[in-house]
C-alpha cells in the first residue's frame, strides 16, 4: 500500500530590511507557504507586502522602535510541517535551551551575516540582510524546506554585486 506523503512546506526567511524591501527579495520569496521576518523591519508596509505572498511571522528587532513594529514580540515559536521553529532577532539573546524545548530550527538576524549551521541537532539559520548593504556583506534571504522528516536550509543571494563566495562558504558550513 502506498502512503501519500504530506507536501513539502516552504518557508521564506528574511531579516534586517531596515525599511527597504527589494523587488529581488519579493521575487525570491514567492512560492513560500509562510514567511518569517527575523526583525529590524523598519517600515510596517514591508510586512503587508510580504503578507501578499504568504502568511507572515515576524519579531521585533533592536531598531524596530516605532509603532506598529515596536509592538511585535521579541521572539516567536512556529510549529509547521511537524517541526518547531524559534524566531528571534539577536541570537546572543537566545534564552531557551533548544533541545530541551524541542526546537528544530532557530532563525535569527541582527548580524547581517548569512549563515547556516547545525549544532547539537538544531539547525541555526541567519538569512542575512535583505535591506541596505552593511559593510561588504552580501544581500540575501533564505529558505527552509520541510519535507517528511527532513529540514533543508538554503541562502539566496539577491544581487550579483554581493559576495557570493561568502554565501557559498556559509552554506558549506551548514551542510557538514
Amino acid at each position: 500500500m502506498h502512503v501519500a506523503r504530506p507536501p513539502a512546506v516552504r518557508i521564506g526567511l528574511i531579516s534586517d530590511t531596515h525599511g527597504l524591501l527589494r523587488a529581488e527579495a519579493l521575487s525570491a520569496l514567492r512560492g513560500s507557504d509562510m514567511i518569517v521576518h527575523a526583525g529590524d523591519i523598519g517600515d510596517p508596509s514591508i510586512l503587508e507586502q510580504l503578507a501578499a505572498i504568504a502568511p507572515v511571522c515576524a519579531v521585533r528587532g533592536n531598531n524596530d522602535v516605532d509603532p506598529p513594529v515596536a509592538g511585535l514580540p521579541p521572539t516567536r515559536r512556529v510549529d509547521t510541517g511537524g517541526k518547531r521553529i524559534f524566531v528571534l532577532h539577536d541570537l546572543v539573546k537566545l534564552a531557551v535551551e533548544p533541545l530541551a524545548a524541542g526546537i528544530d530550527v532557530i532563525v535569527s538576524g541582527h548580524s547581517h551575516k548569512p549563515k547556516i549551521e547545525r549544532r547539537d541537532g538544531v539547525l541555526y539559520v541567519n538569512p542575512g540582510s535583505a535591506g541596505p548593504r552593511r559593510f561588504r556583506l552580501p544581500i540575501s534571504v533564505g529558505r527552509l524546506t520541510i519535507a517528511a522528516d527532513r529540514i533543508e536550509a538554503e541562502l539566496l543571494p539577491l544581487d550579483i554585486g554581493a559576495a557570493p563566495a561568502a554565501l557559498r562558504r556559509a552554506a558549506a558550513r551548514g551542510s557538514r
